[in-house]
């Protein structure tokens, strides 16, 4: 879904898009009834066609639920493997360093 910019971040950080969201039903030719989660509970969940994107599956998406441990207050601690690559930028005349680091429980290509 598209356009909703009062949620979440603003700016640059922002998503362009939320979701995935589940279809209940097409009200017309180019409307759709959508089933928000509780925290969209102040939109209306009539949306036009232009407003949504199909989503495309990506099993990049999917979290490994097995691998992760979770503590008794519904938490878990990210844990440091290995320091992949250091650098330091210069800003203006002050050198600041950059640690690239590969955490539990994250891949490669995360980082």
């Amino acid at each position: 879904m598209k356009g909703i910019l009062r949620f979440g971040k603003k700016g640059k950080s922002s998503p362009r898009f939320i979701g995935p969201l589940k279809i209940l039903e097409q009200i017309g030719p180019v409307a759709y009834g959508l089933a928000l989660p509780p925290s969209l509970s102040a939109v209306h969940d009539v949306f036009h066609v232009s407003m949504l994107r199909k989503y495309v599956t990506n099993p990049s998406h999917a979290v490994d639920y097995e691998s992760l441990e979770i503590d008794e207050n519904l938490s878990y601690a990210e844990q440091p493997v290995e320091i992949l690559a250091r650098e330091v930028k210069m800003l203006r005349n002050r050198g600041i360093p950059l640690v690239k680091v590969l955490w539990q429980n994250h891949k490669v290509e995360e980082t």
